[in-house]
């Protein structure tokens, strides 16, 4: 049977229990004072469902309290949908495709597909990666346009620049930089990797002298038509690129500077979580919304 035929992506009572079980696992927690053993569910004709109220602080609650979902007037359920279509498709899925599949407004589908990257904010970024010898490789790549292209001009300044260290085998860490350069990308390194990693690199110029930063720095010379050299080569972060640009090129095409950010922080997410399940993957997102309260309130869905 289809993951998509769940009861909670098409009836609102079940969408509510399931992102109880979801967010409680061990256990009603109250969201304004964090008690656990004295909330209790209201009931009665006039109470909204899933209301609960807390012993110790008296103030009622329901699941979406401190959450992106707080007073959004979309039904819950269609929450949910969202966001399995958004943490299952493996380059994204555009709000035009989620305003026409959960029929909704455009500007709704785009406004909850931006909260959806906002729960998926990675918590990786808390702990540096590498170590231990293990082989991290970083390297740059280029999209869109800032400004229209000079007639002469070479290079890709007027392109959005992203930078992204993988671990091979483990997580990749995108960042949306001004600048492709030394003095930028540096300390970026030296912030999101451990100092006892080997790194491997282009031969760009923003990456010279990286090994006095860290133990070991192999370079692929590809100006040269080297590409691979033993473990020295920058296909990983490559093939994440890929993936990457074919579906800002493909699905989303039109991406602004000012949310660049999110939607490679989206890439980020289904790579770092690419060898579970749909369903665990969006698990995962759904447990990051606590703490990331709507500001404004969401068109209401037709």
């Amino acid at each position: 049977m289809s993951q998509l035929s769940a009861q909670y992506f098409h009836d609102e009572q079940a969408a509510r229990e399931y992102l109880e079980k979801v967010r409680w696992p061990d256990g009603v927690v109250c969201p304004h004072c964090g008690g656990m053993d004295k909330a209790y569910k209201l009931e009665g004709k006039s109470t909204r469902p899933g209301l609960y109220k807390c012993g110790h602080c008296r103030k009622p609650f329901t699941v979406t309290v401190g959450t992106l979902f707080e007073r959004s007037h979309i039904p819950l359920h269609k929450w949910l949908l969202a966001a399995y279509l958004l943490c299952s498709s493996k380059k994204g899925i555009s709000s035009h495709q989620l305003h026409r599949t959960l029929d909704v407004t455009y500007k709704t589908a785009w406004f909850m597909s931006h909260r959806i990257r906002a729960a998926m904010k990675d918590s990786f970024f808390v702990k540096k990666i590498g170590g231990g010898g293990n082989i991290v490789e970083a390297d740059e790549t280029y999209w869109g346009t800032k400004y229209p292209k000079p007639a002469g001009a070479r290079g890709y300044a007027h392109k959005e620049s992203i930078f992204s260290l993988v671990e091979r085998g483990g997580h990749v860490r995108s960042f949306h930089v001004n600048t492709v350069t030394g003095k930028t990308l540096k300390p970026i390194m030296q912030g999101q990797i451990n100092r006892d990693t080997h790194i491997v690199t282009d031969e760009m110029g923003a990456y010279k002298d990286t090994d006095r930063l860290f133990e070991q720095h192999s370079v692929v010379t590809h100006s040269k038509g080297e590409y691979v050299r033993g473990p020295v080569h920058t296909n990983t972060i490559e093939g994440f690129f890929s993936i990457l640009k074919r579906g800002l090129v493909g699905i989303y095409q039109h991406v602004g500077s000012q949310h660049l950010k999110r939607y490679i922080g989206e890439y980020d997410f289904r790579y770092n979580h690419r060898h579970i399940g749909d369903i665990q993957r969006t698990i995962i997102a759904l447990r990051g919304i606590a703490g990331k309260r709507l500001m404004y309130c969401a068109p209401q869905a037709r």
